[in-house]
């Protein structure tokens, strides 16, 4: 009984108070309440609070950024000292090593300049001792061109009757010992008459003990010799050597000798025999390179 009676007299208290709040005073206090305070619509409430935090993470946010700010500058001033320092040894550094290239390049350079010098007086002595040479030795061939010729040489010989004599039995010697190997194959290297003969070994054959000069082996030779005065080829005479150039060896590479009226005797080539030739036919014409004269009254032993 006693829990029903206070059941009762929760749910009477209950509805008293339900119809106080429901009575028209309380709603016009609330609406005067409601008309004194400011009205606030819940996005400026939004505003207000988002405001409220910028300012405040500002507030906080200011001091920590000016404290980076500070910190950034004395690292800024101690990183511009550093490099400073080192732009001054680096500088320093480029000059010294500039210093000492430009002190090597100088030594270098005069290094050369004394190495040239010195190779233009030992080329200059050189081309003075050359010429000295040069002027000491006797022009021959047709190297006496334009040269003075000495008072021997310009003065006209005088050979005694014996000399004559000798001189003119030197060339018969000569000639008869060519035409005696008239007919005899042709060999290739071959000096003497057992085995056969060239064209340079027939001349070399005929000359070699008749003459003071040493004779040389080759035709090239034979025509470059110092002692055999170039002859022209209106004013041959017998034993006269004539050169030609056949194969393009050097500037002659064919020999023989003059025998007059016109015509040599010599060993051609391979497969044909020693033979007189006319030195008029075109062949020889067109080959024709010079003529020297080996055998003269000095020159014979």
């Amino acid at each position: 009984m006693r829990v029903l009676f206070t059941l009762f007299v929760l749910l009477f208290t209950q509805m008293m108070l339900n119809m106080a709040h429901a009575s028209p005073q309380t709603r016009v206090s609330a609406d005067q309440r409601k008309s004194h305070a400011t009205p606030v619509t819940p996005e400026e409430r939004r505003k207000r609070k988002t405001v409220a935090a910028k300012t405040s993470k500002k507030s906080k946010v200011a001091p920590v950024t000016e404290k980076k700010t500070q910190e950034k500058i004395a690292k800024s001033k101690k990183v511009s000292s550093t490099e400073l320092v080192k732009q001054k040894t680096t500088s320093e550094k480029n000059l010294k090593t500039t210093r000492t290239e430009g002190k090597k390049e100088k030594t270098l350079r005069t290094t050369r300049a004394g190495k040239k010098t010195e190779k233009e007086t030992k080329s200059r002595t050189l081309a003075k001792n050359s010429t000295e040479k040069v002027s000491k030795k006797e022009a021959y061939g047709r190297h006496r061109k334009g040269k003075k010729l000495r008072e021997e040489d310009t003065k006209p010989i005088t050979l005694s009757a014996t000399h004559k004599k000798r001189y003119q039995h030197a060339q018969q010697t000569a000639m008869t010992k060519l035409m005696h190997q008239v007919g005899k194959p042709y060999r290739w290297g071959g000096t003497s008459p057992n085995t056969g003969f060239d064209c340079s070994g027939l001349v070399y054959y005929a000359y070699k003990d008749l003459i003071r000069i040493k004779m040389p082996r080759t035709a090239n030779e034979m025509y470059h010799l110092r002692d055999a005065a170039p002859v022209k080829r209106g004013e041959l005479e017998s034993g006269d050597l004539v050169f030609f150039r056949i194969n393009n060896r050097g500037a002659a590479d064919h020999v023989g000798v003059y025998v007059g009226n016109g015509k040599f005797i010599q060993s051609p080539r391979t497969g044909e025999d020693i033979k007189i030739t006319s030195l008029g036919d075109d062949y020889w014409q067109d080959h024709y390179v010079g003529a020297r004269r080996v055998m003269t009254p000095k020159t014979i032993r």
